[in-house]
């Protein structure tokens, strides 16, 4: 990255963090992937219970060996084969938790959050259930405004997610939204978070390197 580059970057995280902070969230910056974890669990007191949502971010930024760490009780999903009725279940534990973990798809420079989900639990656990919400996103994240978010979401990370994943959708094999009914359709739930949900304690943790999709 050039010294233009750094600086073009260091403004347009402090514009979004000042607007994150005007709309009523908490935000936080660190400069390196590598600390973030570290940050995070000075926010997560011992012995509660930890949800997390599907996130590449989360396990680039080293969290869950961190949390191996920690005597917390760690609900994730993905870290066992589960039925589909335990997987559910799950899912519904996790929107009582004491913390709820996850990205953003997607966050506006004028300090809004914008998600896409495809059953709805991890936005859900964003806005009302959890006492603590964290979410991770790497500077990559952040956009202009909710339009421009609107695109990156169904665009440009549906679709890599789709791949990722290895659903049967339209995108997943042309890399191009199709606005499909595809039962494996992860694109089902639009959501703009344009406060702060007024029970929800939400933090925003920038971090200075693009993560995740």
């Amino acid at each position: 990255m050039t010294e233009f580059q750094t600086w073009y970057e260091g403004l347009q995280v402090e514009r979004t963090m000042k607007a994150l902070r005007k709309n009523n969230f908490d935000a936080q910056f660190v400069a390196k992937a590598t600390d973030a974890a570290g940050v995070i669990f000075k926010m997560i007191p011992d012995g509660v219970t930890v949800g997390v949502g599907g996130s590449m971010t989360l396990n680039q930024i080293g969290f869950f060996e961190e949390a191996a760490k920690h005597p917390i009780k760690l609900l994730n999903p993905s870290a066992q084969q589960l039925s589909p009725e335990e997987f559910i279940r799950m899912r519904r534990k996790i929107l009582l938790a004491d913390v709820f973990l996850c990205s953003s798809n997607a966050v506006t420079e004028d300090g809004k959050l914008y998600n896409i989900d495809g059953t709805g639990n991890r936005v859900g656990a964003m806005t009302f259930g959890p006492k603590k919400v964290i979410l991770v996103c790497g500077v990559n994240k952040i956009v202009k405004d909710v339009t421009e978010a609107h695109k990156r979401a169904q665009e440009w990370a549906a679709p890599m997610n789709a791949k990722r994943l290895a659903l049967k959708t339209p995108c997943a094999e042309t890399g191009v939204c199709a606005d499909c009914a595809s039962p494996q359709r992860i694109c089902n739930v639009y959501v703009a978070m344009a406060k702060k949900p007024s029970r929800t304690d939400i933090t925003v943790l920038l971090v200075g390197e693009p993560l995740g999709l």
